[in-house]
């Protein structure tokens, strides 16, 4: 599940498809606590942030209402479409940037360098050359990584996921931290995880947000298996729910450090 692998399996363009950026918004929502502690790490004026992998900007959306600028990029038009038109989407310091990080125009420098979901799918040697150019010698590279936790139908979910994903090396128990430290990229400063925060939703938005990941997009699936995926995550769930609604205890982990 390294950078280079994922970089070719033809998957990261699975994001550029407006299906899959529509499912992003059934994604939870990173805790609060998160950006309390992002704002904390920046410790050069002016408060400049990049965003790596951006998405439809669940990190550089709320961030921007705390810092001088965000430079949010990404390589999907749909989703930097779907993110303008998300809240905090349009404002002035928030800047879009269509394009894969390794190669657009930064300006830096910049005092935090942020990244959720993304970095799996970069090469992480040149981004990282790039990185430690454009960041201030005080900033770090946050990975934030977020999701629900001890789910009582967890392995059941896991058991369709595997029989559907069209990624042969699904692995929920990969550490994207852990790989770029083996790996020599990422040299580790700081980790904390959050409080849970229990985020309530219901059950066919919970269904809806698998197709928003690259190995479960609706667009790579006949119908006919959409919606076997479908029935069965419901059938997995449902006697979760109360209400038609499923509360699910969300908690991020950063980990912060500087490119090695």
């Amino acid at each position: 599940m390294g950078s280079p692998d994922a970089a070719r399996s033809g998957l990261a363009g699975t994001f550029r498809h407006r299906g899959v950026a529509e499912a992003y918004r059934h994604r939870p929502p990173y805790p609060a606590e998160v950006f309390g502690i992002l704002d904390r790490l920046v410790v050069d004026e002016p408060r400049v942030v990049l965003d790596l992998g951006a998405g439809e900007g669940a990190l550089a959306r709320p961030l921007a209402a705390r810092m001088s600028r965000v430079d949010a990029v990404e390589v999907s038009v749909a989703m930097v479409e779907a993110g303008r038109n998300r809240p905090g989407g349009a404002r002035d310091n928030l800047r879009w940037i269509v394009g894969g990080v390794e190669s657009v125009p930064l300006h830096g420098p910049y005092g935090l360098v942020t990244a959720g979901a993304s970095l799996h799918w970069m090469r992480w040697r040149p981004l990282m050359r790039r990185l430690s150019a454009a960041m201030t010698e005080r900033a770090v590279l946050a990975i934030v990584d977020h999701g629900a936790r001890d789910l009582p139908w967890a392995r059941e979910v896991t058991g369709v996921i595997r029989r559907h994903s069209r990624s042969a090396r699904y692995d929920p128990g990969y550490s994207l931290v852990n790989a770029l430290r083996t790996d020599g990229c990422f040299r580790l400063v700081g980790r904390v995880e959050t409080a849970p925060v229990p985020f309530r939703q219901p059950v066919e938005a919970y269904v809806e947000q698998f197709h928003s990941t690259a190995s479960l997009a609706r667009e790579l699936m006949p119908e006919r298996e959409a919606a076997d995926f479908d029935a069965a995550i419901e059938a997995a769930v449902r006697p979760w729910a109360r209400d038609g609604m499923l509360e699910l205890p969300i908690v991020a982990t950063l980990s912060w450090g500087r490119p090695a």
